[in-house]
């Protein structure tokens, strides 16, 4: 069953803390950028396409397929503009808290209507910055195959069009010297699809509309994810 961020454990609407809450760094995204072109184009062979189609300026989500954990710095590297991603609370842990937190990433707690996490979310978005989110929620097969209704709430809230990314090649295998990576310098493809708006039109926020939501964007990242593996012949 989805889960609908804006909703208690008990069912009832939560409302997201004041929009007066600091957002993450900017500044501090950028910085995250440049540390992460460094590592990515150090250690692997990214190769970009349709980067372009990333909007210029304004509010805009990335919505990233999920099978292997370099998958978002791999994303904050190949960008071209500083991402503020979402990343599951376990991340956050010794000297890794505060490096996330300065380099403008979101910490969220994925058990509950983490309201902190909504607010900072959405203040990137209000103040015109980029969204990374996995819409799976956690690693799997990175196929879009059962998204949750956090992507669908914060895109039809922030009225920020979607663009679809797929990572392909960053998934390990068998018999590696470090399993947990890649093979170093090996090719990792980073796909970026056309923008695309969740909502059909009507303002509404409601389940109901959430849920709809939440199938146009499967079915447009499904379709994306399906043309950059033709693409990239992965």
């Amino acid at each position: 069953m989805r889960r609908d961020p804006g909703r208690g454990e008990a069912g009832r609407q939560v409302s997201a803390p004041s929009a007066r809450q600091t957002a993450p760094s900017e500044k501090g995204a950028a910085v995250g950028r440049g540390i992460g072109i460094g590592l990515m184009y150090g250690l692997w062979k990214p190769r970009v396409l349709g980067a372009w189609r990333v909007p210029a300026s304004g509010p805009v989500i990335l919505a990233v397929n999920h099978a292997h954990f370099v998958d978002g710095p791999m994303l904050i590297g190949t960008s071209p503009r500083p991402v503020h991603f979402l990343i599951k609370k376990e991340a956050f842990i010794g000297p890794l808290d505060p490096f996330l937190r300065s380099v403008g990433q979101v910490k969220v707690d994925r058990g509950v209507a983490d309201r902190n996490a909504i607010t900072g979310a959405l203040r990137v978005l209000e103040e015109g910055g980029v969204l990374g989110i996995f819409p799976e929620g956690t690693r799997g097969e990175g196929d879009f195959a059962s998204l949750r209704a956090g992507l669908a709430y914060f895109a039809v809230r922030s009225g920020a069009p979607i663009v679809p990314v797929a990572v392909l090649g960053s998934t390990e295998k068998p018999g590696r010297l470090i399993p947990k990576l890649p093979a170093l310098r090996s090719r990792v493809d980073v796909v970026f699809g056309a923008p695309f708006e969740a909502g059909d039109g009507s303002g509404r926020r409601t389940r109901k509309a959430l849920d709809e939501a939440t199938e146009r964007i499967q079915e447009r990242l499904t379709a994306h994810l399906g043309n950059a593996k033709r693409l990239t012949a992965r």
